[in-house]
């Protein structure tokens, strides 16, 4: 049995900085109108997924992972409201979506 060593070593806290570094990328092709609103309120979802999971790993307290699997819904939920406001394709939607599903499910 192997043991993890360091929060770092965590898979769901990597795939969520992977998440974070897409949400990134595909806000970026937004209107510009957009990037006061719906930009910068997927950013600030996807930042706290990695945060309160490392913060959850460190404590020792399952007590913030409710808070970064609250933070994947929000995300999620924008994303749905980007790609029908036509903001993403189904290119960028796809590995979003995925990404922020697939790592937080109770």
């Amino acid at each position: 049995m192997s043991y993890i060593n360091s929060y770092k070593e965590l898979i769901v806290l990597q795939k969520a900085i992977e998440l974070v570094k897409l949400i990134y990328m595909i806000t970026e092709n937004f209107p510009k109108p957009q990037l006061s609103d719906l930009t910068k309120q997927m950013r600030r979802c996807a930042m706290p997924i990695p945060s309160n999971t490392a913060e959850g790993y460190a404590r020792k307290s399952s007590r913030k992972y409710p808070l970064a699997f609250g933070s994947a819904r929000e995300l999620e939920t924008q994303l749905i409201i980007a790609k029908e406001l036509q903001f993403l394709d189904e290119t960028d939607f796809s590995p979003a979506i995925i990404y922020s599903l697939k790592y937080y499910v109770c």
